[in-house]
């Protein structure tokens, strides 16, 4: 399962198994309420019965023992006829008696009732228990159920897009070689229709390697490699290229997990940008600072950073479409990157989580 399809996949299971979940919760909340609403009605019945036996009886009669009375004199005192205390280890009452005694104080251990809760308690939980799991059981179907069609136009889509690729590479090979043809002719070796021709063919084949790494992330395999090496090797090409401009590698052993082709895309895709767009006789540095790569030229910055990795949005008569694929590519592999951008220059940060 992809990555994009793996949270595709736990929106879906969390949403509908956490509204079902809320859902038997709270019926079992009502329902643990409703019945211990009646419980505590029973238990003050309990008391008017016993104070009924006590009354008929004279006082003369074998009661409960988690029951026990006494006789009140309040006559100046009026008590409301609907009384029922409860406390933390007794329920209490005052019944209405004849004149000698003005009230019967009944009082009733809670000891069973906090039992019957209890139990009450232990029955609605492992209800809910069973409900949930099963609810999980049907979140899980529902989900891959849900996600299958999505996988199909994904699968359908990923295979046009494949044979595509494929069927590229030979024009695109094909331009390259031509134009190295074409250039070992000395008059039009600084023709600047070739030069743009150059540049146009060099942006296709970039975009071809990162297309084809990019449409391997269902086989993504990730290890542990050291940055730093390959940054050496990128960073002696640019500078093979850019010959104007200045590059400062400080980077000595910086280890992540990451899939290597992927990671390369990622890296030249972002120098190509800083050495592309930076100023005439710029810099591009390139260190490591805890868990992260910083990559920093001296151009006339970015304008709008935060719409750079759309694929729709362009700067500098760029497609936009390489730094969409390097979004992608990033997010496969859980690499955070910022952008910070001034006047003076920007900085790209890929913040590594397996480091």
């Amino acid at each position: 399962m992809l990555h994009h399809e793996k949270l595709a996949f736990l929106k879906f299971f969390i949403t509908y198994f956490v509204s079902v979940a809320l859902l038997i919760i709270l019926v079992g909340y009502f329902y643990f309420s409703q019945v211990k609403a009646h419980y505590l009605k029973a238990e003050e019945f309990s008391l008017i019965e016993y104070a009924r036996r006590i009354k008929m009886d004279d006082g003369v009669v074998e009661y409960p023992k988690d029951f026990k009375h006494n006789f009140v004199t309040k006559p100046n005192e009026h008590i409301n006829i609907s009384n029922f205390t409860v406390k933390e280890d007794e329920f209490s009452k005052f019944v209405p008696m004849n004149k000698k005694f003005y009230y019967l104080e009944v009082h009733k251990s809670t000891r069973y009732f906090k039992n019957k809760l209890y139990n009450l308690k232990k029955i609605i939980i492992s209800i809910q228990i069973i409900l949930l799991l099963i609810f999980a059981f049907i979140s899980y179907k529902l989900a891959k159920s849900a996600l299958k069609p999505l996988q199909e136009s994904i699968s359908k889509l990923d295979k046009f897009a494949k044979d595509l690729i494929h069927d590229l590479n030979t024009p695109v090979t094909s331009m390259k070689l031509n134009i190295k043809l074409i250039e070992k002719t000395p008059d039009i070796q600084q023709n600047k229709a070739l030069l743009r021709l150059k540049q146009s063919v060099d942006d296709i084949s970039e975009l071809h390697e990162s297309l084809t790494v990019l449409l391997q992330e269902e086989t993504f395999q990730t290890q542990y490699i050291n940055l730093c090496e390959m940054l050496h090797e990128i960073v002696q090409t640019y500078k093979q290229i850019y010959t104007n401009l200045t590059f400062d590698l400080e980077c000595k052993n910086f280890k992540v997990k990451v899939n290597k082709s992927a990671i390369k895309q990622i890296l030249q895709n972002i120098i190509s940008n800083a050495s592309k767009y930076n100023s005439q006789d710029g810099f591009v540095k390139i260190y490591t600072k805890d868990n992260a790569l910083y990559i920093q030229d001296n151009g006339n910055g970015i304008k709008n950073p935060n719409k750079i990795f759309e694929r729709s949005y362009s700067e500098k008569h760029s497609s936009g479409i390489g730094l969409d694929i390097v979004k992608r590519l990033a997010f496969a592999m859980d690499i955070k990157i910022d952008v910070k951008t001034s006047k003076d220059g920007s900085v790209f940060i890929l913040n590594f989580i397996y480091y």
